[in-house]
């Protein structure tokens, strides 16, 4: 996460005071208007504070900005927080200081007389937090100012960019070795919403943190169902989606190449879904504007490649989907992380085909890096096969992948869970794949693709197969028990499981060491059945009720004018003030809000989320839009806010349903599948091949 100022990552801290007076406690509740930590946040902060090293591993959501924020408020000294994220670094300070931080940022954006401000600033100690894109550490006037200002902390936010093997690697970020060096005494904590136990020692290595203290926080988001459904026509099958379950909702679809990019936002836009591309080809004005909609308005979908959405701190991110298959698990998981981080359901559904797994093989072997680079490189492709493929718990094959425990039952929120794949004895249509590869190449000296090889076994009388003479080979139609779409299923499995491989510009297929076995008939070959239709949920945004439909869902009818008030004069005050919404108050903060119902602006202060510097700016307008709604028990103003609000004073929790949900609740997001007939799936014969893989 990108540490929007800790703002998104709030609404799951819950619970009671714990009887500490520490003051890292106390500016929780005084800044951020929260009675108690979550998970290890209190230990890492606590450990920071006394002057510790950390290494911070925690999903997105899961609060990691506060385990930064905090100690950079509470020692003496500015914070100096590390980011790549340039163009979000004006959002960052806009949330903060909307909480009463004093924040600010240098970046390649501003000019010299902004960025004097700043070091002024800075150097009078007026500062409490100081972000800085990593390349501006390279530069001897960067450290020479920090050697004349008081440090706090060092935080190195993405901390998986240092990882020369990540998806994500930014040569700057192995600089930042120095910090230790140069500042010694100065606390340092990295933090990643994504790591592998390889990646988490690089980052220990690579930043010179030998004696810091590790923190693994569980990678489970328990509110986003895992889907992934064999692709056939994927814009389509994207609309429908779309259409059947998060219609008025802001999402995410990442698409592989530029052009994808902007054929995909220009489909959805033409069919009534309002999105946007966003890619590097686009000029930064473009990419500027479109992020700053994403952020802003209700109910846009980017459509991107995978340039877009480190460190987006927007929480009513419904979905993010999927068009063509990630390169790796880590980025899989970090980009599907972006959905639901207010707690509430969310989906990431992603279309995967054969064109996948052959082009991102081609793309492997056609790229810059040396032989231990590409094999790398083949192994996290192999692993997000795995879990394409897999016939077990979706969410459990990720938590393994981490190194952590699933639940040996399942988690009964994802696409296998909800509808268990069947799976079949596939050796005699492997062995016939196989076959017709040997044959090609031994009987003709030949190779070709996917498509050739289906054509025959279906006996296809194509151009091509007249042109080669394929109809008479001994393999010619010995495949005509399954359609074009089941052969592709079985080719793709195939691939996955390495019993073939991609070969060469034009990606034909060739045996492996492995397919021998096969041939001999000394290995069986279990495959998944293709599904006829999707497993999917019937979750609070398939139920046509507008905007912030998930959030809605979590009140009771009698609530939810009061909630949609509070959200118009939210946006109101947004647009007023040139930030996100979501900077005023969260969609989480706003549902306690209703529930206590308070009546005064000192009730106000009980609920979670309101500090003291949003209590003295927003307190009087919200306890002002109450006054004019007729309150859950009846009567303006009033009804109801004595029997709940008391019970809620002094806790973020008690009372809501919306802190439940947000801290890991997954009740609401666990939905039966369902078994309606009219669901649109459409027939798997007609993978299209790929447009564009620039």
């Amino acid at each position: 996460m990108g540490g929007m100022g800790g703002i998104s990552e709030m609404p799951g801290i819950t619970g009671t005071p714990g009887g500490s007076d520490s003051e890292a406690l106390a500016t929780l509740h005084r800044v951020f208007g929260y009675d108690a930590f979550r998970g290890e946040q209190e230990e890492i902060i606590e450990h920071v504070v006394a002057g510790g090293d950390a290494v911070v591993l925690m999903p997105t959501g899961g609060g990691k900005s506060l385990c930064y924020q905090i100690p950079s408020l509470v020692r003496p000294g500015t914070g100096i927080v590390v980011s790549p994220l340039i163009a979000l670094m004006q959002d960052q300070v806009d949330a903060l200081r909307a909480l009463g931080v004093r924040a600010g940022f240098m970046n390649s954006t501003q000019d010299f007389d902004e960025r004097r401000v700043v070091e002024a600033e800075f150097l009078a100690g007026e500062l409490d937090l100081l972000y800085l894109a990593p390349e501006r550490l390279r530069l001897d006037s960067t450290l020479d100012l920090l050697s004349r200002g008081k440090i706090a902390a060092f935080a190195i936010d993405e901390a998986h960019c240092v990882s020369q093997w990540g998806h994500d690697f930014r040569p700057d970020y192995l600089a930042l070795s120095l910090l230790g060096e140069r500042w010694p005494d100065v606390p340092r904590i990295a933090l990643t919403a994504t790591a592998t136990h390889a990646t988490h020692q690089e980052i220990t290595q690579r930043l010179n943190m030998p004696t810091a203290r590790h923190f693994v926080a569980s990678f489970d988001r328990p509110n986003i169902q895992y889907r992934i459904v064999p692709k056939a026509d994927p814009k389509k099958q994207l609309l429908a989606f779309l259409r059947a379950e998060h219609a008025g909702d802001a999402g995410i679809v990442y698409c592989l190449s530029r052009k994808s990019v902007e054929a995909t936002a220009e489909f959805l836009s033409r069919n009534g879904i309002e999105a946007v591309p966003y890619h590097a080809g686009l000029d930064a004005g473009t990419r500027a504007a479109h992020q700053s909609r994403f952020l802003r308005e209700d109910g846009l979908v980017v459509v991107a490649t995978i340039a877009f959405g480190m460190g987006i701190d927007k929480p009513d991110v419904r979905f993010v989907a999927h068009l063509d298959l990630p390169k790796s698990v880590e980025g899989y998981y970090q980009e599907t992380g972006r959905a639901g981080r207010d707690g509430l359901a969310s989906t990431a559904w992603m279309a995967y085909g054969l064109n996948d797994v052959i082009q991102q093989r081609k793309l492997i072997q056609s790229g810059e890096g040396d032989e231990a680079f590409q094999r790398r490189a083949a192994a996290h492709l192999e692993s997000m096969l795995a879990l394409c493929e897999t016939a077990q718990c979706r969410r459990g094959q990720l938590l393994i992948y981490f190194g952590q425990e699933p639940e040996p039952t399942g988690c009964g929120n994802c696409d296998t869970c909800l509808t268990p794949p069947e799976t079949w004895d596939g050796t005699v249509a492997a062995q016939k794949v196989l076959s017709t590869v040997v044959r090609l190449q031994r009987e003709r000296g030949q190779k070709f693709g996917a498509v050739q090889i289906v054509d025959i076994l279906l006996g296809k009388r194509t151009g091509k197969v007249i042109q080669f003479d394929h109809d008479q080979l001994s393999v010619f139609g010995i495949g005509e028990e399954y359609s074009e779409g089941e052969w592709r299923g079985v080719v793709r499995q195939l691939l996955a499981q390495g019993l073939l491989a991609v070969e060469g510009e034009y990606g034909t297929l060739v045996l492996t060491e492995a397919s021998g076995a096969v041939l001999r008939r000394e290995r069986e070959v279990p495959l998944r059945k293709e599904p006829k239709k999707p497993a999917t949920a019937k979750t609070s945004s398939s139920s046509g009720r507008g905007k912030a439909k998930a959030a809605v869902a979590e009140l009771p009818e009698s609530l939810v004018p009061a909630f949609e008030a509070l959200r118009a004069w939210r946006a109101e005050q947004a647009r007023e003030q040139g930030v996100p919404a979501y900077v005023i108050f969260h969609d989480a903060t706003l549902r306690e809000i209703v529930t206590v119902w308070p009546t005064s602006v000192r009730q106000l202060g009980s609920v979670g989320g309101v500090g003291e510097k949003k209590l003295a700016t927003y307190g009087e307008g919200v306890v002002g839009v109450l006054a004019t709604l007729e309150g859950p028990g009846g009567g303006a103003g009033q009804g109801g806010a004595a029997s709940v609000g008391t019970a809620a004073t002094g806790t973020a929790a008690t009372g809501t349903a919306s802190a439940a949900t947000a801290s890991g609740g997954a009740a609401s997001a666990k939905s039966p599948a369902t078994t309606d007939e009219d669901d649109h799936w459409p027939e798997m014969d007609a993978e299209p091949e790929p447009e564009d893989w620039i």
